[in-house]
């Protein structure tokens, strides 16, 4: 055997351990390519391997969607129902998990492919990792195809169905009008507060919501304590029980009753109670309906809020309301105090609209309108001279000796605007609620009635930005460049629609929250 001798150190090794060592070669089955015999895969090489092998094999790659199309909500087996828009990220794990075999894989990239909505087909784009054999990974990409058919939910389902509901809420107020409702169905609309809602009934002074869950109906009486002064009260039936598990099946009614106490409604207050809230006088204004009751004295601009339960613990009620308001003509007005907010102390001399021609009796008051009133303006008040109230705590504010001699004669509440004339129409509109009709046709002075109000209520609103402060109010589209015409030729006084006209810019186009309610749009002409 031949030597070598490393010459650095005088030592002799052998020849075969001085050569380069090579790795073992061996060739691929298929195409025949050299490759590494160690790392090989089953004898194939990296072409063949990507070419013969199939990772996805154990994968499906079509599948069903069901969605509700009332709700517009996909079915999360077993039988979760969950909100999702079209390729939205929600939806992407809805179908990942419908397809079987994928959690044998690792996923790493997963989007959509368009395709044309009314095709009812949604394609993913789907990468995933696996091992084909030991010590070799391979990536590959594939399509997966979805049809999308519809199935109608349980809880759809149920809100085609009569006494289905799990909880109603009541909401009642005894008062002669309606005014109150329409602000808080415009309150209601402006949050969507009714959107878990099945139904929607109006009744003898109230409205029914009927929900299908009771932390709906939860949700929707908070709401109506963080915009108005209610009382609730809630009570439950048993429906049915099982002896053997136990298990029981109760609907639950939510009784809320409002304060009947509206905005511009005069208000006797118990003597006692006027001192608690601030030593205001007792025979007040309610100038607005909040949380709270909040109360003004004419007199003196003095104002108390009367909390819901202060309010509840001895409730009373208004002495006078809208209806009662007589039409007044201002011939004299002076300023004469301080003025808090829009309010301004003033002395006025009136005369009875219905008195001219009659009598010259005229009365001297102080009010709170001074900074909207003026000589010859009309002012709608309550006219307390010889007006006989059946209330006890009327008749103690005028046997007392604190308060009998401050009763003035005349306590003037708001503005009055001339009637809109016949055909103008106003330039916004109002959204309202779906609702129910009674079985039973109301009658022709109910539906006047109604009416009535409904038309105060708008007034209310032009005339008020403090009240439509935080309620939608919609551009009436319908109003064409005829209207506006027509509308220009007939006004012949501008100053008889002072105040009345809403500022466009307060106005809300209603392409802008097309989808955002489930009303219906009704035009205010």
């Amino acid at each position: 055997m031949s030597m070598e001798i490393d010459e650095s150190n005088g030592v002799a090794f052998p020849s075969h351990q001085l050569r380069e060592s090579t790795a073992p070669t061996i060739l691929c089955y298929n195409c025949g390519a050299p490759i590494d015999g160690t790392q090989a895969a089953g004898a194939l090489c990296s072409d063949c391997l990507k070419l013969t092998v199939d990772i996805t094999a154990g994968i499906e790659k079509d599948g069903v969607l069901l969605m509700c199309r009332d709700c517009d909500r996909w079915l999360s087996p077993p039988s979760q129902w969950v909100v999702a828009t079209l390729e939205s990220r929600e939806l992407l794990a809805l179908c990942l998990r419908k397809l079987r075999g994928l959690h044998k894989s690792r996923i790493i990239d997963a989007s959509f492919i368009w395709t044309e909505p009314h095709s009812r087909r949604i394609k993913l784009k789907i990468t995933v990792q696996q091992e084909a054999f030991e010590g070799t990974v391979l990536q590959q990409t594939f399509e997966v195809e979805f049809v999308q058919q519809f199935k109608q939910c349980p809880d759809c389902a149920k809100s085609y169905t009569h006494n289905t509901w799990r909880a109603v809420v009541q909401v009642r107020q005894k008062v002669p009008h309606k005014r109150t409702f329409l602000y808080l169905e415009q309150l209601i609309l402006k949050q969507g507060a009714h959107r878990e809602t099945i139904n929607i009934k109006e009744v003898n002074n109230g409205i029914d919501f009927f929900f299908s869950q009771r932390n709906h109906a939860e949700k929707f009486v908070d709401f109506l304590s963080s915009v108005s002064p209610v009382k609730t009260k809630k009570s439950q039936e048993l429906i049915s029980m099982d002896i053997h598990t136990s298990s029981k099946s109760y609907k639950f009614t939510f009784s809320c009753e409002l304060v009947p106490i509206c905005k511009d409604d005069l208000v006797a207050l118990p003597l006692k109670l006027a001192r608690q809230i601030g030593n205001i006088s007792p025979l007040v204004l309610c100038y607005r309906i909040g949380t709270a009751v909040n109360l003004l004295d004419p007199n003196t601009l003095q104002i108390a809020d009367l909390s819901t339960p202060i309010y509840w613990r001895t409730p009373f009620a208004p002495i006078a309301d809208v209806k009662d308001l007589v039409e007044f003509v201002v011939m004299d007005i002076e300023p004469i105090g301080p003025q808090k907010g829009r309010f301004l102390l003033s002395d006025v001399t009136v005369m009875r609209a219905s008195d001219f021609g009659k009598s010259d009796t005229s009365y001297n008051v102080r009010t709170h309108l001074g900074s909207i009133l003026h000589a010859g303006d009309s002012v709608m008040g309550y006219h307390l001279t010889g007006t006989q109230f059946n209330n006890e705590h009327f008749e103690a504010i005028e046997s007392s000796k604190q308060y009998g001699g401050t009763i003035p004669d005349v306590i003037l509440v708001k503005k009055h605007y001339p009637a809109r004339k016949k055909g103008k129409s106003r330039n916004w509109k109002l959204k309202r609620m779906a609702r129910e009709e009674s079985e039973m046709k109301p009658r022709k002075q109910d539906e006047a009635r109604d009416e009535v109000d409904y038309e105060q209520f708008l007034r209310d609103l032009e005339a008020d930005p403090e009240l439509r402060q935080g309620l939608s109010l919609y551009r009436n589209a319908d109003k064409g460049e005829r209207h506006v015409a027509m509308d220009t030729e007939m006004e012949t006084d501008g100053e008889e629609e002072e105040g009345l006209e809403i500022p466009m810019e307060q106005l809300i186009d209603e392409m802008e929250e097309v989808g955002l309610g489930d009303g219906e749009m009704v035009e205010e002409d």
